[in-house]
């Protein structure tokens, strides 16, 4: 905090002064953490928009810009020469490790990947038409009945096994959930393979036969881990801080974050990409739903185009787009699969429309990434789960931060009552 503030000038003439907090970049915030207590009243920001909800370290964000950082660093250049798991040590940690810190990580992560037995039983009281994040939700929830020896979240080695425990675990919960709705047996991990790797052999491998891994598939998941990590105080992570808050077990909040982050809103974008490639069918109908796109009174929308946060280009999909091109490439007859055909082309078009270009509806990551796992063979519902893996250590990284934060206090919006002044009760009879 420095010496500068905000002068108010109150309804009564007299002057309140509102202290001013400077980050080390971004926009600086306003305290009004005394404003009720000396005026009686509360700041209203629906959906906490123009809000500071805490102080964080963790990512940095400028829409404007198009800028992210996770701990300082670019995404970009953590993009291009880093990896899922060097990036989780960064965000838990705060520093890159060294080659010795980050091998020691590594090897917790890979060997911790097992389930409890008893967590895959659990799946067998879902229906095989479960949605997965659903079951994702469910379990994740679930393990501080299996894991409860370790949820004192005021013990720092017990924050440290249980975020070691979510990065290396949601991926085996999230591969048994896609296992159910195909029928086939739970594919146990394997600790010579690395994390992307180990989660596809999860995912796609049976016991009948050997399981060959894609390279370029194995990459583009990892580089979509990285630019899925983290994203600020976005809704599922404030989700994580806000049920966290409460001193809860740290599985219940994570499993929170989950819940959220499958609204169509937030991490259930890239599905609703599919489904917009599906409702236009062909690259015939393209400038007929480009115009129903322009039209303000037609309520199609164009999914995965534009972001409500950065607003002149998102970061992300430009680091992705070069790997969604390289992932369509590599496949066999990508040039007959309509779908693959119908987004490059709708990418092209878009990029070129001065509608577009002028209102900043770019291609953003869900774009991209809906795209690269439907050409890895992964189903839409599965969609958000993927986002879910990714986001997790940036979820458990705001909840470790929050909860060992000694002015961290239990998260209790305001409101604006805008019901019924009091009344008396009417008896029934007299109604």
């Amino acid at each position: 905090m420095t010496e500068e503030a905000y002068r108010l000038i109150t309804p009564d003439g007299n002057e309140l002064e509102l202290p001013v907090h400077k980050g080390t970049t971004g926009p600086d915030v306003v305290d009004i953490g005394k404003l009720y207590k000396t005026q009686g009243v509360f700041t209203y920001d629906p959906g906490f928009v123009a809000t500071g909800s805490c102080a964080s370290d963790i990512t940095f964000i400028d829409g404007e810009k198009g800028i992210l950082m996770y701990r300082g660093y670019p995404v970009e250049q953590l993009a291009a020469n880093s990896n899922f798991i060097e990036v989780c040590y960064l965000l838990l940690n705060g520093e890159l490790p060294t080659a010795s810190e980050l091998e020691e990580f590594d090897t917790t992560i890979r060997t911790h990947t097992m389930l409890n037995e008893g967590m895959l039983n659990f799946f067998k009281g879902f229906r095989y038409n479960a949605h997965p994040m659903a079951m994702l939700s469910a379990v994740v929830g679930s393990m501080s009945a299996y894991y409860h020896d370790t949820t004192d979240v005021h013990n720092p080695e017990h924050r440290d096994i249980f975020a070691h425990r979510i990065v290396a675990k949601l991926p085996t919960i999230a591969a048994a959930a896609y296992k159910l709705s195909t029928g086939q047996p739970f594919m146990y991990p394997k600790n010579e393979l690395n994390y992307t790797e180990n989660f596809l052999q999860m995912m796609f491998s049976v016991p009948a036969e050997p399981y060959e891994i894609d390279p370029i598939q194995a990459e583009a998941l990892d580089l979509l881990f990285i630019l899925h990590a983290d994203h600020e105080q976005n809704c599922s992570t404030s989700t994580v801080r806000m049920a966290g808050s409460s001193g809860a077990n740290p599985y219940s909040a994570i499993a929170a974050g989950i819940s959220a982050l499958w609204g169509p809103a937030h991490g259930g974008a890239n599905e609703a990409v599919l489904r917009m490639l599906d409702e236009i069918g062909d690259v015939s109908q393209i400038d007929k739903f480009l115009a129903k796109a322009k039209d303000k009174d037609d309520p199609f929308r164009l999914m995965g185009f534009g972001h409500r946060v950065y607003k002149n280009f998102d970061p992300r999909a430009t680091i992705i787009r070069e790997m969604a091109h390289k992932v369509l490439n590599s496949l066999p007859n990508n040039n007959e699969t309509p779908m693959f055909e119908l987004a490059l082309r709708l990418e092209e078009l878009a990029l070129k429309d001065d509608y577009f270009i002028e209102k900043n509806l770019y291609p953003n990551v869900d774009f991209y990434s809906g795209i690269i796992y439907k050409a890895l063979g992964i189903p839409t519902s599965m969609f958000t789960v993927m986002f879910a893996l990714g986001r997790s250590v940036g979820w458990v990284s705001h909840w470790r931060e929050m909860i060992s934060d000694p002015n961290q206090k239990i998260a209790r919006p305001r409101q604006l009552y805008v019901g019924a002044a009091e009344r008396d009760y009417v008896p029934l009879e007299k109604r």
